[in-house]
C-alpha cells in the first residue's frame, strides 16, 4: 500500500488546464505540496500547469508507482490495462459511472476486478475523492483547492471515507472552523479492490495516525475488519451508514427480523472493542478526544470535577453524566478547603464547583486555576470538565495553566465554550494547537469524555481474557438428524433434538401421533403441560393459535388434542411438553450476516421480543468470556440476577449456550438461521422451550 501513500512519481490520467475542472485541481493540489514527479496525461495537450504533458500511460518516464485516474468510465478499462502493461503498481480512480450508475457500469467494474486479479495492480475506487494527507503535504484529490486556505492543519486522526463528496465537503468543513487537525483522509468510493480494511492495515502501522474514523456503508471483509480491530493500538472509531435499511425482509425467524437494524454492526463493534458514531461531527468529535489523549490511560472509576460559570450549566452537566454512565466525583477535604480560600464565606466549595462568585471578587484568572489545581490533584477526580466563555463577562480563561494543570497528573480535560463568535474561533484554534478537546455543546463534550473514559484497548485486560474457562465442554459432533435433501423450517422437535445433541438444554418433550399418546406422554410429564400443533414451515405458532398452555386434565387433552388438529387441518402433529414454571423469557439465535458470517444473538424473548427490542449480537466463534460481556451489553440484563425477587439466570450457562449456538452455526453451512424463544430458567438453568433451526435452500 505504501506506493498510494508515498509514490516516488504519480501519472495523472485525464489531466487539463481548464480551470475548476477535476483533471485540473488534481494537478494543483499535486503542484501545492507533493514533491515527488508529476506526469500529466492527455494527448491533447503538450504542457499542463507548467508540466510537460504525455500522450499515452506507455510514455510516461520513471520513476511511476501510481496512476491518478479522471477520465470518463468508458475508458477506465483500457486506462487500467495501459498502467498495468506500464508496470504501475496503484490506480487511484476517481471518476464516477460504475457500479453506483446501474447495470452498465457494473460490467466495467467487473472488468476492472478481472484486470487487477489477473495483472496484480492494485486499484483503489472508483468513485472516490483519493487521499489528503495533511502531514505530509500530499494531496491526491479532487477536492477544492479552498482546502489550502484553511492551512492544511495536520493532526493525528486519520480518516476511511466510502462517501466520495462527503469525504471532499466534510473535510473541509472541519479544517475551516478550527479545532482538529487531520493526519490523512481516504475516500475508497465503491472499494472494488483496495477496501477499509487494506487502509485501516496501513494506517495502523502509519505513525503519523494515533486515531482511525471511518465512515463506512458496507464492510467487505467482516471477519478481517474485526481481527485487525482487535489487534490495534490505536482508537477506532466507526459511523456505520445505513442501519436503518432492513436487511432481514424476507426473515423467518424473530432472530433474523431482529437483525435488519444495524444490531448485528453494532454488536460487532462492541465486540472488538470500536468506538460507534451516530452522526459525522459526532464521529469526528470523538476521535479529537482520543487524539488529544493519546499519551493518558484512561482510569477504571468515572468521576468527574465539573468548573463552571453558571450553577445551571453545572446541574446539566450532572444530568448528562449519569445518561453516560459517568458521576460526579466527591471531592476530598484539602480540595474543598484550597477551593474555599478563592469562595466567598457564605459559599461552602462544592462539585459542580460555581466559580462565579469568586470571580466576582478575586478575577476569573486566580480562582479558576486556583479551582483547577484543586480538583487536578484530587485523588477522588479522573476527569475534569470545564465551562468557559469568552468574549465578555471578565471571564477570559488562562488556556495555557489549564492545559498544563491537568497533563502534570494525567488526567483528561475538555472543555464547553460559549461566548462572542470571533473570540470563541480564536479560542478554538488555539485549544487544537494545545491538544485541548473543545465543545459547544454540553451532551457533546460528556460523551465524547464518555467514549475515551470507557475505551481501554491499551490500558486493561478485556473480560474474555480474564477468565479461567473460555470455552465450554466439549459436545457430541454427530448430527442426530440428517438434513441432506431438507429445506425451509424443521419442525420445533427436530430442531430441539439437534440443540440437544450439541449440548443445550431442552425442555422435556413428547411427540403424539394420536391421541391416546398425546395422553400418555402429558401422564409422563405430569400435568400441567402443553401441547402445540406442529407441521412443516411453522415458526410463529403462538401467533397460528398452535400453542396451548396449562393442560391440567385427560380430558382437556382430548379437547385439545382434536382443536389443534382442526387448527392445522389435519396435516400435523401434536407436540407434548412439560410446562415450564413462569419465569424471565429469553431469546437466543443466530444468523449468517452477509458482512460477518455466523452471528448470534441474545435478548428479552417471549412475545415481547420484538416489542422490546432488547438485542444484542456476537460474532462467532464466541469465547465464554466474549458470551458473558455480549449478555452485559443488554439493557435489561439486571432481570437476570433475579430482579426485585424474580427467577434469575445462570449467566454462565448462558453464555455456553451462545457459544454452542455459534459452534453449530459454524459446523453445520446448512443451517441459515437458529430461533429458540423463549429459552426459560429452570432453578437458574436457562431450557429451551420453543425453537426452530432454518436450512438454505
Amino acid at each position: 500500500m505504501e506506493f498510494f501513500f508515498k509514490p516516488r512519481g504519480i501519472a495523472v490520467v485525464g489531466a487539463t488546464p481548464s480551470p475548476g475542472k477535476g483533471g485540473n485541481l488534481i494537478i494543483k493540489n499535486m503542484l501545492n505540496g507533493y514533491d515527488g514527479k508529476i506526469y500529466p496525461v492527455n494527448p491533447r495537450y503538450e504542457q499542463i500547469e507548467g508540466l510537460t504533458c504525455y500522450r499515452d500511460v506507455s510514455d510516461v518516464p520513471d520513476p511511476v508507482d501510481l496512476a491518478v485516474v479522471f477520465v470518463s468510465s468508458s475508458l477506465v478499462v483500457p486506462t487500467i490495462q495501459a498502467c498495468a502493461h506500464r508496470g504501475i503498481a496503484g490506480a487511484m480512480i476517481q471518476s464516477a459511472g460504475f457500479s453506483e450508475a446501474g447495470e452498465q457500469g457494473r460490467k466495467l467494474q467487473d472488468q476492472l476486478v478481472r484486470i487487477a486479479s489477473e495483472t496484480g495492480i492494485r486499484l483503489w475506487g472508483p468513485n472516490c475523492m483519493g487521499l489528503v494527507d495533511a502531514v505530509n503535504k500530499r494531496v491526491f484529490s479532487t477536492v477544492e483547492t479552498v482546502i489550502w486556505d484553511a492551512g492544511m492543519t495536520p493532526g493525528n486522526v486519520s480518516l476511511i471515507v466510502q462517501s466520495g463528496m462527503l469525504a471532499g465537503a466534510f473535510l473541509i468543513d472541519v479544517m475551516t472552523r478550527g479545532g482538529i487537525g487531520i493526519s490523512k483522509s481516504c475516500s475508497i468510493g465503491n472499494k472494488m479492490d483496495v477496501d477499509e480494511s487494506d487502509i485501516l492495515e496501513y494506517l495502523m502501522a502509519d505513525d503519523d495516525t494515533a486515531v482511525i474514523g471511518l465512515y463506512l456503508e458496507s464492510i467487505v471483509d467482516g471477519p478481517r475488519f474485526m481481527d485487525l480491530c482487535r489487534k490495534s493500538t490505536k482508537p477506532i472509531v466507526l459511523l456505520k451508514g445505513g442501519r436503518s435499511e432492513k436487511g432481514a425482509r424476507a426473515a423467518m425467524s424473530h432472530t433474523a427480523s431482529l437483525a435488519g437494524n444495524g444490531a448485528v454492526v453494532s454488536g460487532a463493534l462492541a465486540q472488538c472493542n470500536v468506538v460507534a458514531a451516530t452522526d459525522f461531527n459526532q464521529m469526528m468529535d470523538i476521535c479529537r478526544t482520543f487524539g488529544a489523549f493519546t499519551a493518558l490511560k484512561p482510569s477504571r472509576n468515572k468521576r468527574l470535577a465539573v468548573l463552571t460559570y453558571s450553577g445551571g450549566a453545572g446541574i446539566v452537566s450532572t444530568d448528562f453524566f449519569e445518561d453516560a454512565g459517568l458521576e460526579l466525583a466527591d471531592l476530598s477535604p484539602e480540595s474543598c478547603e484550597r477551593i474555599q480560600q478563592v469562595f466567598p464565606d457564605w459559599m461552602p466549595a462544592a462539585n459542580p464547583v460555581d466559580l462565579w462568585p469568586g470571580v466576582i471578587i478575586h478575577g476569573a484568572k486566580s480562582v479558576y486555576n486556583a479551582c483547577l489545581e484543586a480538583v487536578c490533584q484530587d485523588p477522588h477526580v479522573d476527569a475534569v470538565f470545564v465551562h468557559n466563555f469568552v468574549g465578555g463577562f471578565a471571564l477570559e480563561p488562562d488556556m495555557d495553566f489549564m492545559v498544563s494543570a491537568a497533563k502534570s497528573v494525567g488526567k483528561p480535560l475538555v472543555c464547553w465554550l460559549t461566548g462572542e463568535r470571533h473570540a470563541v474561533h480564536e479560542f478554538q484554534i488555539k485549544a487544537q494547537q494545545l491538544g485541548l478537546p473543545v465543545f459547544r455543546e454540553i451532551h457533546r463534550a460528556v460523551e465524547c469524555l464518555a467514549a475515551f473514559m470507557e475505551h481501554h484497548p491499551w490500558a486493561d485486560v478485556p473480560v474474555h481474557d480474564t477468565l479461567e474457562t473460555l470455552n465450554p465442554d466439549p459436545v457430541p459432533a454427530i448430527m442426530p438428524i440428517s438434513l441432506d435433501n431438507q429445506t425451509g423450517v424443521l419442525d420445533e422437535n427436530r430442531s430441539k433434538a439437534i440443540l440437544k445433541a450439541r449440548g443445550i438444554p431442552v425442555v422435556n418433550e413428547t411427540m403424539a401421533l394420536n391421541e391416546r399418546e398425546a395422553l400418555a406422554a402429558a401422564q409422563s410429564h405430569g400435568f400441567p403441560v402443553v401441547m402445540k400443533g406442529i407441521f412443516r414451515g411453522m415458526v410463529h405458532k403462538t401467533e397460528a393459535g398452535l400453542v396451548r398452555l396449562g393442560v391440567k386434565s385427560a380430558q382437556e387433552v382430548e379437547v385439545v388434542y382434536a382443536e389443534l388438529l382442526t387448527a392445522m387441518d389435519g396435516r400435523g402433529t401434536v407436540l407434548v411438553q412439560q410446562q415450564v414454571p413462569q419465569a424471565l423469557e429469553l431469546i437466543v439465535g443466530m444468523i449468517r450476516d452477509p458482512q460477518f458470517g455466523v452471528c448470534v444473538m441474545c435478548g428479552m424473548g417471549g412475545v415481547l421480543a420484538e416489542v422490546l427490542g432488547d438485542t444484542v449480537f456476537g460474532v462467532a466463534p464466541l469465547t465464554e468470556g466474549e458470551a458473558l460481556a455480549l449478555i452485559a451489553r443488554m439493557k435489561s440484563c439486571k432481570l437476570l440476577d433475579g430482579f426485585r425477587g424474580g427467577v434469575g439466570v445462570d449467566r454462565r450457562a448462558l453464555a455456553q449456550i451462545l457459544v454452542r449456538v455459534g459452534q453449530l452455526g459454524l459446523e453445520n453451512k446448512r443451517i441459515r438461521e437458529i430461533d429458540i424463544n423463549p429459552l426459560i430458567p429452570m432453578d437458574g438453568m436457562p431450557v429451551a422451550v420453543d425453537a426452530s433451526i432454518i436450512l438454505n435452500g
